[in-house]
């Protein structure tokens, strides 16, 4: 599980992910959005490949990139546990804060 993490780490690969959500995209179409050169994306492109997090399709001399859902399932998967733990702490700090007399309570925007 270690590999996908790590190949995370790189905001430059997360932001790859979120504008492949998006749609399939060519290499170019990454290039302009994130700033970087082509061999720049290029690199980023084929570490996700190897993690299996995107895919890339043939289309005649037209090579497009897609994000590969399967892989994030298995990192929702694996996050559920310590999602259902920070609601519960959430959860508990509303509570509490639902006991505390108004005068008390901490003042929140909105």
């Amino acid at each position: 599980m270690s590999a996908p993490f790590e190949v995370l780490a790189e905001p430059r690969r997360r932001q790859i992910l979120d504008l492949l959500r998006q749609r399939p995209r060519l290499v170019g179409e990454l290039t302009d959005e994130l700033g970087l050169s082509q061999p720049g994306v290029s690199k980023h492109l084929r570490v996700l490949r190897e993690a299996g997090l995107v895919g890339v399709r043939q289309d005649a001399q037209r090579r497009w990139y897609e994000l590969r859902l399967e892989p994030l399932r298995e990192l929702d998967a694996w996050l559920h546990p310590y999602r259902i733990l920070w609601d519960r702490a959430l959860d508990d700090l509303e509570d509490h804060l639902d006991t505390m007399p108004d005068e008390v309570r901490p003042r929140t925007e909105g």
